[in-house]
């Protein structure tokens, strides 16, 4: 079924009693003292010959583990009617919670409905509040044997759940429906998304939170493979131990999470771990840097602290925040390309957003001119950024002339850009923190917050805050370009035991006049001196 035919059903329809809708939804019953079970289906040819990418299954597992409530099993299964109704059979008495998602709508291949009724051998019947839905949508004259009243026929024992929306007190146009302890939701995953908030509270009212501590370590996992052993046979009947190496992330290698159902006992368990393991391996990790940004990065500017670092900080803030004053957030653009530079630049400028205004939930826009050769790991952490600080990107593959062209047709309200330029950079020693471009250039007041940073302060910034970086840098890499005219820094090399080459990551560089040993291209240079003014 399309999104539009979801969102746009509307009607006034009475709720069902919340007392059947919840013995429904729990007709599996928990044994005293276990814990909440489910088990998901994802259903549609699509996922398993590759032209749709499951994120379904992720999300529902997320949100599950959050209430409490263990995802024991994912099955990925075709639009085959007997499979879907011996899937849902066997889910059905073997978890609390069933969960599909897909096979719902008006066309050929739509039978989750069909297969749930087969399932649980009932009549597939119309639905009245549904078939009355139906045809206001459809219109009146919609037949019940046409595809148009396909979605009103449903599972006779089903329950519908309609929900509220908080704001405008407004009934959720279209229902999510359940027969007994199964939760049927569309494939499309924003409204899985909003169907999942329907069912949640309901639940909410039959699990027990699992509470969970994490450990993040430098070491991997064979090197703390005893320590784990050992923890867990004293802890097995108690504690759920999870062991995750994560080799792409830039300040650990392995995460460790402790689960419990009684806090006091995971409290207890918890210390005794950090006391096992070696402290100079446990990392003091920030995961939720981008959320704390705004957060962290006053708590330093307005500290008595006094040396450069914090100094150099305070004035890039106080540009940022000239520039706010200047210019509406819609005709500001930040230059970012998943250099370490510009990374930096657009923490900041995100955290000083949110410092001015506290409830901005919409996207900051980046313009991202791509060279002629981007390293895939580039790529891969620009579009990871895009999500993390909801970006608007401008993506133009060009030289810097024609790019800022560009983007004065397909942004004409945009006229500044914030950069990552330091002095240090090739001709850029005379620029101001206000520069606009040439005359014969595109115009755009060219913004300068990090001028005056030097090659470490960048990098105790990132490292200091836990702020994700692009991985190439921790393979020895200073400085980004093209792949055709970039390497790893040689002053980073050395051989490892078993006679190996390998580098060390950028933020131990000590010369940082050296900051582009292996950038052997012109490109940042030329595009450097068309740029700025003192070329």
């Amino acid at each position: 079924m399309s999104a539009n035919v979801f969102s746009h059903l509307s009607g006034k329809v009475p709720f069902r009693r919340l007392s059947t809708v919840v013995n429904h939804l729990l007709r599996v019953p928990t044994m005293s003292g276990s814990r909440p079970t489910a088990g998901i289906i994802i259903i549609g040819d699509e996922i398993l010959k590759g032209h749709t990418q499951d994120t379904n299954s992720f999300f529902l597992s997320k949100q599950l583990y959050s209430l409490g409530i263990r995802v024991e099993r994912i099955s990925v299964i075709g639009d085959e009617l007997s499979t879907i109704a011996k899937e849902i059979a066997e889910f059905s008495s073997r978890f609390t919670h069933v969960i599909t998602a897909g096979g719902i709508g008006p066309t050929h291949d739509d039978i989750t409905f069909a297969g749930a009724a087969k399932a649980f051998e009932e009549r597939l019947e119309p639905h009245p509040i549904l078939v009355e839905l139906c045809r206001k949508y459809f219109g009146q004259d919609a037949a019940l044997d046409s595809p148009k009243l396909k979605m009103a026929h449903i599972p006779a024992s089903s329950e519908l759940h309609f929900g509220i929306n908080k704001k405008t007190g407004e009934q959720s146009k279209y229902p999510i429906i359940s027969v007994r302890n199964v939760i049927m939701f569309p494939g499309i995953p924003t409204l899985v998304e909003r169907g999942f908030s329907i069912v949640k509270d309901k639940v909410l009212q039959n699990s027990d939170m699992f509470y969970i501590r994490e450990i993040y370590t430098k070491s991997d996992e064979v090197s703390i493979a005893p320590i784990l052993n050992q923890f867990n046979a004293k802890y097995q009947d108690t504690i759920q131990l999870g062991s995750y190496p994560d080799w792409l992330n830039n300040y650990y290698r392995v995460k460790l999470t402790l689960e419990c159902d009684c806090k006091e006992t995971l409290d207890v368990a918890h210390e005794e771990l950090l006391n096992m393991l070696p402290s100079e391996l446990v990392v003091k990790y920030e995961k939720d840097s981008v959320v704390k940004a705004e957060e962290q990065v006053y708590s330093i500017v307005e500290s008595d602290r006094l040396d450069e670092y914090v100094e150099y900080l305070r004035r890039s803030v106080r540009t940022m925040e000239e520039a706010l004053d200047k210019y509406k957030l819609d005709e500001i653009c930040i230059g970012f390309n998943g250099g370490k530079d510009c990374t930096a630049l657009l923490h900041l400028f995100y955290a000083v957003v949110k410092r001015k205004y506290p409830k901005y939930d919409d996207h900051l826009q980046a313009l991202y001119i791509k060279n002629h050769s981007t390293f895939p790991e580039a790529e891969t952490f620009f579009n990871d950024c895009t999500k993390r600080y909801n970006l608007k990107s401008y993506t133009i593959q060009s030289s810097m002339k024609v790019a800022l062209l560009q983007l004065k047709e397909q942004a004409p309200h945009v006229k500044a850009i914030l950069m990552g330029t330091r002095k240090s950079d090739p001709y850029s020693a005379k620029l101001d923190s206000f520069t606009m471009t040439d005359p014969d250039w595109p115009q755009f007041m060219r913004i300068n917050p990090l001028l005056h940073w030097r090659y470490q302060d960048v990098w105790m910034f990132l490292r200091q805050l836990f702020i994700p970086y692009c991985i190439l840098y921790d393979q020895g890499y200073t400085s980004m370009g093209a792949m055709d005219n970039t390497k790893p820094n040689a002053l980073l090399k050395y051989i490892d035991e078993n006679g190996k080459t390998c580098y060390r990551p950028a933020y131990e560089l000590e010369d940082e006049s050296q900051e582009r040993n292996g950038r052997n291209g012109t490109t940042d240079k030329k595009w450097n001196k068309e740029v700025n003014r003192d070329k």
